[in-house]
């Protein structure tokens, strides 16, 4: 049927709704019903939207509708079918086909429909319609929502979908033929908008608190109507032209007048006295035409340069896979008064509206009430008026909504997004290219304001802009994310301007970053990697968890075994009649794995309680290898056999894992559980400006750029100077020029050198004539680099080029050279009387008498097999030697447990182990067999012992503490290395401890008398400073301080390292501590640094303090207990008695301050006069209570639970916290674990120094 011929019925319906005369609608009886039909008409056309081109061909909506909404505004009903059937009319053609049809015939009807609602658009450019939709709009906005009912809110969405669909209809460039200033159809509707008063209630909807539900629908028509708008050119509007633009319009001109002077010089030069048919001819030498002749030129010299044999061939058509894709977006210039009514929309837009919508919008984005792609419309806005922002009068308080961390975390999820779906979804790649690009403008618009707020004069600006910086910098996904861009980067997918906006991002961001991170000494950023666990197959978990069993449960297995096993043995009737065969010829495993292999077999047999079975395969395995006994002898009787297959049962043998062929739907439990098996390592490590620009400088990074610098006539001198920026920091900065040696570069090269505009392009210029120089001087001492400018090159291969290529060895030399008729008989002598010899390796005797003996394994098992005698090279594969499998006697087993009794109390119970034992075995089986015996439960319990320091044990009273000072003997080893049993290494080592120990005893009790005569501790400041804090009630503070003081101390005299050491409260009391600035002025007092900049959080001893100095400090921090004066921390008050010792004693700080130190010494061996010195303060302070020693001596854990007399500390292993949070405002603590006695009494557990690997923000 043809299209233009309407159907009857529908012809009829049309008819029937009236008619217009005039400027006046006269409408029918049945107007009402038959709207209503023409809907239903819709709801059933076809897949070719036949009804629809019908109607638009009738002009049904222009004729008819349009006439009827304007005329018709106050009759409810028929205005909203009206508006209902306009919004089905006007809907995009993408909507009505799902997708651009392929098909020819589809393609006819979708371009059909497109056609006809370009008409509709025009029919839209009308003030009169717009006015009537505008004061519908306004009438229903002005109703209550008490007073709103459904159909009017369906009538708003209905308005504003009309609205949408008409701004989203494409213009057709070629029928209107407008240039630059013209008014097109789409700038005639967005002035019938303005004109309406529609644009003012689109700003009142974006800034309405009760209208949110209209968000989205307001900002896809905000986007609609701006998208043909440049940002920056619409910023500029109804201003003066500034300087910059008028020299950049002079050096355009200058660029095209050079060029219009050289074609007129190459012209004149082309011009010649003789008649053109008397050119000459030319033989070209040196050139060979088709044949083997030399080409022949039949034109003018002038004309040589442009010669090439493809002259006169038919231009092969490119393939539509790999055409270059077509720019998306055509920017044009608008008329001047529309250009003026959006900038001052934009302008209200920012003030009034910006903040709120967006945050709406995105709001709905995240919790998935929008349409799928409706972030599109986000990203656009975010790019868009944050530009216009930024280039009219620079305010970020109105674009404070977006200008986040969260935002552009926001962004980044999605630029990835698409950038995965580009790569798996190939048929719409096209698409998902086109919403990465607008995800990357966004991306470049962030980046761009931030660095913008570094140039404002507000303090509190950039110091936001530093915070925004410091966390996109500190994470690894945002400087990973454009080198996967520039990999991935697909010309035929992706159009030359999402190219030039990323070289554009990627230039800020180096150049922030760049600044950024000169400006510290060491900046921290996160590094992650992802490691795959290990995947275990459900037979092997299954075997090892039998044979995780302990030697109890082995020990009731075996005894319901060994009355089955017993009755087995002594007749065979019981034996299962088919016979195992426990070795297989014609299998690849060597003989010895097949033995290995039976033994665990009969291992398995024993452990799933198949005692009958296990016999039979131990009597088959016996009579395959009867040699060594491995198995029994032939004339074991039934109890020994018995015993053989206990000593089986207990054995720990080694398990080799064997393939097996999973099923379809385990392999699918697998892929989906693949997520789970990765795990994801987060690390920190300090960061390196150059380290980072290595990762660009890859062929994979450079050919996108020379692919946009191809085009650097057509480029802004901006981008031009981005390419060329980002060439000279990996030639100059990273000195690997040599990636650019390069031909295809070098051509480019030489046109721009030979552009008669060449003066204009001078950066470009400069660096061309600097990387040519570079080149030319390598090539005067390696001849081989001009093969080299015909291959891109890798790191190493630029280092080789300038470097010097490696030398081959003798092994690659010979890799290729024959073998002559002598070796060959030689080799056939060899094999043909080594081959018959068993147990040796024919190659390796073959090697050890050839002639010369350069000749490799390879080599000569590969000659073999050329010269035909072998078939095979595996028939030549060595065997591998597994380990004899040596089960544990009853004598090595009792020997075995009389040396653990005998040493069960030593420092070294499994080195003295070994070297007493008869049967020398390794560690890890003496220490398997010890748990298998039940003798120990865990192996920690068989490492070698450090003696613990005592000052750190909370039970021993003050008298004890200073006797155990003078305790004379030899200090403890600390050895971590394993004892290899020779005596004289052992005294040199204890020579060498005795004299490490005399000298640090000697310093200890240097420091014992300095800290006596208080000639190193704090001044009077300081001392004041702590009895005040003391007096406000902050001694847990001071406590905890001289505590973490004491244990930096240690650890830097124990690990010889020095590093920063945070501060970490773990109680409210120390953070408040930490805030009072008495307290801060006390820290400073001590040099304890604070947090740096917004990457630190807490306060840090520096690494320059020694640990004497740290000690000094902590014994210095003296705390005064005054009468009444509740205990720190629930501590019980102090007796009477203590108080009376107390006030008797005559110096009460020098008394802490002696104690304070010695805590820290009494690890070490003292001199005798040290030992003295210790007991005649022990006398002097014979009354001083345990309570009172808590109070005196550094407080090691934070717990307010009460301290018992006789419970220890048990050391708690140190910690490593990494912090890895994206909150600004995020807090880290960490609760202190308290582990549980037997008895149920709470000890307190030791608290090391937490070192952070991340500095919070």
């Amino acid at each position: 049927m043809d299209m233009y011929m309407m159907n009857c019925e529908l012809l009829a319906t049309c008819s029937a709704l009236g008619y217009l005369e005039g400027d006046t609608y006269h409408k029918e009886p049945d107007c009402l019903e038959s709207v209503k039909d023409l809907i239903r008409y819709l709801r059933h056309e076809d897949d070719t939207r036949d009804i629809r081109q019908q109607l638009g061909a009738a002009q049904i909506l222009q004729n008819d509708l349009v006439p009827m909404v304007i005329q018709y505004q106050q009759d409810k009903q028929l205005f909203d079918v009206l508006i209902r059937l306009m919004v089905n009319l006007t809907q995009p053609a993408l909507l009505c086909f799902g997708k651009v049809p392929q098909d020819p015939a589809f393609r006819h009807h979708y371009l059909q429909v497109v056609s006809y609602l370009q008409a509709y658009k025009e029919a839209f450019a009308s003030e009169k319609l717009f006015g009537s939709l505008s004061e519908k709009l306004y009438e229903l906005l002005q109703l209550d929502w008490e007073q709103r009912e459904d159909e009017d809110n369906l009538l708003i969405e209905r308005i504003l979908l009309l609205i949408r669909n008409i701004l989203h209809v494409p213009t057709d460039p070629e029928e209107e033929k407008n240039v630059d200033d013209d008014a097109s159809t789409h700038d005639k509707v967005l002035w019938a908008m303005h004109i309406s008063g529609m644009d003012d209630l689109l700003k009142f909807l974006a800034s309405s608190q009760t209208e949110q539900q209209w968000s989205m629908h307001v900002l896809e028509i905000i986007s609609l109507m701006c998208r043909d708008q440049n940002s920056e050119k619409l910023a500029a509007t109804g201003q003066a032209r500034s300087a910059k633009d008028g020299d950049n319009d002079v050096k355009d001109l200058e660029i095209l007048r050079q060029r219009e002077a050289a074609e007129k010089k190459t012209r004149a030069f082309q011009r010649g006295t003789r008649h053109s048919r008397f050119g000459g001819s030319y033989i070209v030498q040196g050139l060979k035409a088709i044949g083997e002749r030399d080409v022949v030129f039949h034109k003018g010299l002038h004309n040589f340069k442009n010669y090439s044999h493809d002259l006169g061939k038919e231009v092969q058509r490119v393939p539509k896979r790999r055409q270059v894709a077509r720019e998306a977006e055509l920017h044009r210039r608008s008329a001047l008064n529309v250009r003026l009514f959006l900038r001052e929309f934009c302008i209200d837009f920012l003030e009034n509206c910006y903040n709120r919508l967006m945050a709406i919008v995105k709001d709905h984005l995240i919790r998935e009430k929008a349409q799928q792609h409706d972030e599109t419309y986000y990203l656009w806005a975010l790019a868009f008026f944050m530009a216009f922002n930024r280039l009219h009068r620079f305010r970020p308080e109105l674009v404070s909504e977006t200008v986040s961390i969260r935002t552009f975390h926001f962004v980044e999820q999605n630029l990835t997004n698409y950038y995965e779906m580009m790569l798996i979804d190939k048929k719409e790649a096209v698409s998902w290219s086109r919403r990465m690009h607008l995800a990357l403008k966004a991306y470049q618009e962030l980046l761009t304001s931030v660095h913008e707020m570094d140039l404002c004069k507000e303090e509190a600006v950039r110091e936001s802009s530093r915070i925004i910086k410091s966390n996109i910098f500190y994470l690894m996904e945002y400087r990973e994310l454009f080198l996967a861009l520039f990999r991935k980067f697909d010309e035929t997918k992706q159009p030359r301007s999402f190219l030039k906006d990323l070289v554009e991002t990627v230039h800020l961001f180096l150049k922030m970053l760049e600044k950024f991170s000169k400006g510290r000494n060491n900046l921290v950023v996160q590094n992650k990697r992802v490691k795959k666990k290990k995947k275990t197959s459900k037979v092997h978990l299954a075997v090892s968890e039998l044979h995780q069993k302990t030697p109890q449960d082995l020990e009731a297995l075996w005894q319901s075994l060994s009355e089955q096993l017993g009755e087995c043995a002594k007749s065979t009737a019981s034996l299962p009649e088919d016979m195992v065969v426990p070795f297989d010829a014609a299998s690849e495993v060597p003989v010895e794995e097949q033995r290995a292999d039976a033994m665990v077999q009969i291992q398995d047999c024993l452990l799933t309680s198949r005692g009958s079975e296990a016999l039979s395969y131990l009597r088959a395995a016996r009579e395959v290898w009867p040699e060594g006994d491995a198995f029994g002898a032939h004339e074991l009787q039934p109890e020994e056999e018995v015993q053989l297959l206990k000593h089986i049962l207990f054995a720990e043998l080694p398990r080799q894992k064997a393939p097996r062929t999973e099923d379809p739907e385990e392999m699918e439990e697998e892929e989906e559980m693949e997520e789970e098996l990765q795990s994801v390592h987060v690390s920190e490590k300090e960061f390196n400006f150059l380290d980072y620009l290595k990762r660009f400088a890859s062929p994979n990074v450079m050919k996108p750029y020379l692919l946009l610098l191809r085009s650097y006539q057509q480029n802004s001198t901006y981008t031009n100077h981005c390419v060329v920026k980002l060439l000279h920091r990996v030639a100059y900065d990273l000195k690997m020029e040599a990636l650019l040696f390069q031909l295809s570069v070098f051509c480019l090269f030489n046109r721009v050198l030979s552009d008669p505009a060449a003066g204009a392009y001078k950066e470009l210029v400069t660096f061309a004539k600097y990387i040519l120089n570079r080149f030319f001087v390598l090539g005067a001492t390696n001849k081989k680099a001009f093969v080299e400018l015909l291959f891109w090159k890798n790191a190493t291969v630029i280092r080789e080029m300038v470097e010097g290529y490696r030398q081959s060895d003798d092994s690659d030399n010979r890799k290729h050279l024959k073998w002559s008729p002598a070796e060959q008989q030689q080799l056939k002598e060899l094999y043909l009387e080594h081959r018959e010899v068993e147990g040796d390796d024919v190659i390796e005797a073959i090697l050890a008498h050839l002639r010369p003996s350069s000749w490799t394994r390879r080599q000569v098992i590969n000659q073999l097999v050329a010269m035909e005698l072998a078939d095979s090279v595996k028939d030549f594969k060595r065997e591998k030697k597994r380990p004899p499998i040596v089960l544990w006697t009853q004598e090595q087993e009792l020997e075995l447990q009389c040396l653990y009794e005998e040493f069960q109390e030593t420092d070294d119970i499994l080195g003295n182990i070994m070297k007493n034992i008869t049967a020398k075995r390794s560690r890890a089986r003496i220490i398997e067999k010890l748990i298998c015996m039940g003798l120990v439960s865990d192996r920690k319990e068989l490492y070698k012992k450090r003696r613990r320091r005592k000052g750190k044990s909370h039970g021993s009273t003050e008298e004890e503490f200073l006797g155990n000072l003078g305790m004379d003997g030899q200090s403890e080893e600390e050895d971590e290395e394993e004892d290899d049993g020779k005596s004289e290494e052992e005294e040199e080592e204890r020579a060498w401890e005795e004299m490490i120990t005399s000298s640090r005893n000697k310093a200890k009790v240097e420091r014992l008398h300095l800290a006596g005569t208080g000639s190193l501790t704090l001044d009077k400041e300081a001392h004041t400073l702590v009895h005040s804090l003391q007096q406000e009630g902050l001694s847990g503070s001071l406590l905890w301080l001289q505590n973490c003081l004491t244990r930096t101390a240690d650890d830097r005299e124990e690990d010889g390292i020095s590093q920063a050491v945070p501060l970490v409260p773990l109680t409210e009391e120390s953070e408040d501590a930490l805030e009072h600035k008495q307290f801060q002025k006390l820290l400073k007092k001590m040099g304890v640094r604070p947090p740096a900049d917004e990457q630190e959080s807490f306060w840090r001893i520096p690494a320059k303090l020694s640990p004497e100095q740290l000690r000094r400090m902590a014994a210095s921090i003296v705390l005064e207990n005054t009468d009444g004066e509740e205990k720190e921390d629930g501590r019980e008050e102090t007796t009477e008695a203590g108080q009376d010792a107390e006030e008797r004693s005559p110096h009460p700080e020098l008394k802490a301050e002696v104690l304070g130190a010695l805590l820290e010494a009494d690890t070490k061996q003292q001199p005798s006069h040290l030992m003295s010195n210790s007991e005649k303060l022990a006398e002097e302070e014979g009354d001083v209570t345990e309570e009172q020693l808590w109070q005196k001596r550094p407080i090691e854990s934070d717990s307010d639970s009460e301290r018992e007399e006789g419970v220890q500390s048990k050391p708690a292993s140190k910690r490593v916290r990494v912090v890895d949070s994206e909150d600004e405002e995020g807090s880290s603590k960490e609760v202190m674990e308290q582990s549980q006695d037997s008895e149920g009494s709470i000890r307190p557990s030791k608290r090391r120094n937490f070192q952070i690997d991340e500095d919070e923000d």
